[in-house]
């Protein structure tokens, strides 16, 4: 019996002490303490794990694209400084958490990683100026929103997991409520430009319209019951 504690106290001591180190060297932090920290860290080394794709549409200044998805990210990031701070961000913060404890991993000293990643940046307005609309413009979007129904808009994207659970109900509702409220689900991927102007910073994101004017709204997963909840 006492060695059977002896070893779960071992185990204990090791898990422990694994996550202390991982904890100290990454720290998840808000994006204004983000922009601040790169701002003070001269030829700061600012990583974004996203896919090339994902890069191409926007990223924040003077980054590097090392796709965490990719079979290379290991090589590719060995010409960084792991003792100076990297600064490591996605789309929304999932990726880049789990690059962040790669790197720590790796040797990586101090890694910052972006809460709520480029959403929360764009929602904060660091990202850099786009002249170019994607997707439906402020004139477009309300348009949408005139009706006499309810009106429910779900932003959402293909690769945020809590999107895809709700995204059965979502288009059943769409269908059997069509009488009374109108769904309308816009793929925030490929509307950029409504979502930084509506600072929409978290996905999934739902917003209630009655008469034009935002009755209610939730970010995060939103089960089918407090959904038809709201919309009575």
């Amino acid at each position: 019996m006492k060695i059977k504690q002896l070893y779960l106290f071992i185990i204990s001591f090791i898990v422990f002490s694994c996550s202390g180190q991982t904890s100290t060297n990454v720290k998840t932090i808000d994006v204004t303490s983000y922009s601040e920290k790169i701002k003070a860290t001269p030829n700061a080394q600012i990583l974004d794990v996203r896919t090339p794709d994902e890069y191409a549409k926007g990223h924040i200044e003077n980054s590097d694209n090392v796709d965490f998805l990719s079979s290379t990210f290991v090589l590719k990031t060995d010409k960084y400084d792991k003792t100076k701070p990297v600064f490591v961000y996605c789309k929304s913060g999932g990726r880049s958490a789990k690059a962040s404890a790669k790197l720590a991993e790796l040797g990586f000293t101090s890694i910052y990683n972006l809460d709520g990643g480029m959403l929360k940046w764009e929602a904060a307005g660091l990202a850099k100026p786009d002249t170019k609309i994607i997707g439906i413009c402020s004139q477009e979007y309300a348009e949408l929103l005139k009706s006499d129904k309810k009106i429910v808009v779900n932003f959402y994207a293909p690769w945020c997991a809590p999107c895809k659970k709700m995204e059965p109900y979502i288009l059943k509702m769409q269908k059997e409520m069509a009488d009374k409220v109108t769904i309308i689900r816009l793929n925030a991927d490929e509307n950029k430009t409504i979502m930084q102007e509506l600072k929409i910073s978290e996905l999934p994101t739902l917003l209630l319209y009655e008469k034009q004017a935002v009755k209610w709204q939730k970010s995060g997963f939103v089960s089918e019951e407090e959904l038809k909840t709201q919309l009575q």
